[in-house]
């Protein structure tokens, strides 16, 4: 069976009830991933295809789920540390779900109550280690 990821999302935005907040959460959740926070700006910042920006007095936070891809049980386990410590609340701990064999995932509520998911699908290989898009001349 074959898995293609990097076609369907372009970008996932999410907006934020405290930027500054949502910003170490996800900095210190990400860098357990080996991905850090890619460009920021006054009141943003973005990391691959997540973007994150402040909200306006007529908005409401983003609620969403987001699974973000873990290279083995260890690094979920890691995320989910890491999420508690920078001010994630437990939505699940570590652990196998019944989803397919070897689907092993946290849960963890960010500051704005997102649901984010930290998963290992098991033993793979991967065609890339990510999709490089440059731009044509």
């Amino acid at each position: 069976m074959q898995f293609h990821t990097g076609r369907l999302i372009d970008h996932v935005h999410l907006r934020a009830r405290n930027v500054a907040a949502a910003r170490y959460f996800y900095e210190n959740v990400l860098a357990v991933l080996g991905i850090p926070i890619t460009a920021r700006g006054e009141g943003w910042f973005q990391v691959d295809e997540l973007f994150v920006d402040g909200l306006d007095a007529r908005a409401t936070p983003s609620h969403v789920h987001l699974a973000f891809q873990a290279k083995d049980r260890q690094t979920v386990d890691a995320f989910h540390k890491a999420a508690l410590a920078a001010g994630g609340t437990d939505h699940g701990a570590p652990g196998e779900r019944y989803y397919h064999p070897g689907y092993y995932a946290c849960f963890v509520l960010d500051p704005d109550g997102n649901n984010i998911e930290a998963v290992f699908h098991g033993p793979s290989t991967r065609s890339a280690p990510s999709v490089v898009i440059e731009p044509t001349p």
